[in-house]
């Protein structure tokens, strides 16, 4: 039996536009099984709530898959054995909802530090903590020579802070792990409770620099949810500010790559063309990061007068750039020796991983959530996904350099598009159930979404594809030196709030 199969062998439960199913124990103990040699049945997504634990599945050329499990005696069977991105929403679960994985692979906290007033904060009983914090446990690497190196929390510059622990011979990297939590906010407990007009502010805040993606994803779950259809200007405003982002995101992360390999040039043209595309966005959309555009039934905001041909303008500077910047990139020996074949990601690793966006692309993983299982507008346009072999630092820097092509691209069809209409239509009072997956810069971004009938949130999970990109940023840094570590990190840019809640 299919991994799929063993899903359906459940009851739907009603959830749009990707079904979830409820199993049974002994169902989701088949699912466990069935996974072992299913290897096409891709995880991209674990979480809870009171009383029941979720998964959400992607199967290649079918679509997304959503199975829950009613939880008896606060534990359930790990899916970490058989999938090994579930081991962070496993630990992720166990803090926050109180689950335990059974036979799960990694059962220490992960963003509970033990400085918070309750444990499980976010199950029917929280306990109260009466003991001091414990010391964050590690694992061990035994040889000889081998010595720790810890890194942060506290970052030089402005940076979110997590901790990152080297195991290191030599001047090579035997392991790295990471220990985030330290930008816990509570943001899914704040959003319960709330009509999704209210919560959008937060979804738009679980990270700043995908703040488009996020308010889109969690608005396209909870209309999908009600079953609302959003006007088609909106839509089309919503995909013109997602490439934008996604645009000015690629952009300083070129030029971070390379101003962490010493190579100031790209690193002060990169911030000149970025800086023109922030300044497009502010005069079309009323801000520089078009933080609460994207709202449940629409866009708060219409495209202003002149915001074409602002947008159109920074564009066309960062086409014209580009070649200039790709043979600079290229043509320096010094950048490429530091580059090439530094922070490999092999595709095998990415596959087990299901990781998306630049780090899968560049991996040989060419899945993007527009075309597949994809959403309006992008289902009626034609573009690109780039993919890359390699894997490196070189490879991520690549694919970036070809999204920013592809995006202008896309805007100007966009744009062309654009017609006269409303842009945001009233959210009706209902309740229901929705999933929103949209494509961020680094990824795909699932939002899951329960309303209840007073229209109002009885429980939601939001996903930023960093979950799955950080554990394999310590797979790249392995066997590199510690100097290459700002390279390898910078060329992934996970998130740490969108991972930390």
């Amino acid at each position: 039996m299919s991994g799929a199969d063993a899903i359906r062998a459940g009851r739907p439960q009603g959830c749009r536009p990707h079904q979830r199913y409820l199993l049974e124990p002994g169902q989701w103990r088949a699912l466990v099984v069935a996974l072992r040699d299913d290897r096409a049945l891709e995880l991209l997504s674990l979480w809870a709530e009171p009383g029941f634990v979720h998964a959400a599945f992607h199967q290649p050329n079918e679509g997304v898959l959503l199975a829950s499990l009613a939880v008896a005696e606060r534990s359930y069977p790990a899916l970490s054995p058989v999938r090994a991105g579930a081991v962070r929403f496993e630990r992720m679960i166990r803090d926050l909802w109180g689950h335990q994985a059974e036979a799960g692979v990694d059962l220490r906290p992960w963003l509970d530090h033990g400085r918070w007033p309750v444990t499980a904060p976010m199950s029917p009983r929280p306990v109260a903590v009466t003991t001091p914090p414990p010391q964050p446990e590690f694992l061990a690497v035994e040889g000889e020579g081998v010595h720790q190196i810890p890194v942060g929390p506290v970052h030089a510059g402005v940076i979110e802070p997590g901790h990152f622990r080297f195991h290191v011979q030599g001047e090579t990297v035997v392991r790295l792990e990471e220990r985030l939590g330290y930008l816990h906010k509570g943001t899914l407990s704040l959003m319960l409770g709330k009509s999704p007009r209210l919560a959008a502010r937060f979804a738009a805040r679980l990270s700043g620099d995908s703040t488009v993606a996020h308010s889109w994803a969690f608005a396209s779950a909870a209309e999908n949810a009600v079953g609302l259809a959003v006007p088609a200007r909106a839509v089309l405003l919503r995909a013109l500010a997602a490439e934008l982002e996604r645009v000015h995101n690629h952009l300083n992360d070129i030029g971070f790559v390379c101003n962490d390999a010493s190579f100031a040039w790209p690193h002060a043209r990169c911030g000149l063309l970025r800086e023109g595309v922030l300044r497009a966005a502010a005069l079309a959309f009323g801000h520089r990061l078009m933080m609460d555009l994207v709202v449940p039934g629409g866009v708060a905001r219409d495209l202003a007068p002149g915001g074409a041909e602002a947008i159109r303008a920074a564009l066309g500077a960062v086409v014209a750039a580009l070649p200039e910047l790709e043979r600079v990139y290229d043509s320096h020996a010094s950048l490429q020796d530091r580059v090439v074949s530094t922070g490999q990601v092999m595709p095998e690793l990415a596959a087990r991983f299901a990781v998306g966006g630049h780090v899968g692309r560049a991996s040989g993983r060419g899945f993007d959530s527009r075309k597949l299982p994809g959403y309006a507008p992008y289902n009626t346009m034609a573009f690109t996904v780039p993919v890359l072999q390699a894997g490196d630092v070189d490879a991520r820097v690549r694919i970036r350099l070809a999204e920013v092509q592809q995006s202008a691209a896309l805007m100007e069809s966009l744009l062309a598009r654009l017609l006269p209409g409303e842009t945001k239509v009233d959210f009706p009072q209902a309740g229901g159930e929705g999933v929103g997956l949209v494509e961020a810069f680094r990824g795909d971004a699932l939002h899951w979404v329960q309303l209840d009938d007073g229209g109002l949130i009885r429980a939601i999970f939001m996903r930023d594809q960093s979950w799955l990109q950080w554990p394999l940023l310590e797979a790249a840094i392995e066997g590199n030196i510690v100097a290459d570590f700002p390279l390898c990190n910078k060329s992934f840019n996970c998130s740490y709030s969108g991972v930390d809640l």
